[in-house]
């Protein structure tokens, strides 16, 4: 088994600055794809981040520019730079990865308990 656990949430003020960090354990060969997704109240779950093994990233177009999604490998653990955040940044902040718990294994999808981000005056 996976787990995810996140850390760093909480409130800013507009124009403020967040770093979230996830930390996957467990049993653990390969992390693939890391990403951060929002939940925002009566929307759907959005993918915010993401960041392959390789270091190669996407973003959501609404956070291009101000949020930067970095990795640890060996951490296993992915971390989110949030900054000129906006009230509409508010959101359950939820991590996700893609790992082969053993060599010659399919990798599974999993998802933390996620962590609240509140950007308010």
């Amino acid at each position: 088994q996976v787990q995810l656990v996140e850390s760093g949430g909480g409130l800013a003020h507009p124009g403020g600055s967040l770093t979230l960090s996830c930390a996957a354990s467990g049993t653990i060969f390969n992390v693939r794809t890391m990403a951060w997704y929002r939940q925002r109240p009566l929307m759907q779950r959005e993918l915010v981040a993401s960041i392959t093994g390789g270091g190669y990233t996407t973003y959501t177009d609404s956070v291009k520019g101000r949020f930067i999604i970095t990795r640890d490998n060996t951490k296993n653990s992915v971390y989110l730079q949030m900054s000129s955040l906006q009230p509409s940044d508010t959101a359950v902040y939820v991590c996700g990865a893609t790992v082969q718990s053993m060599i010659g294994q399919q990798a599974y999808d999993y998802l933390g308990q996620g962590t609240q981000v509140t950007v308010s005056s």
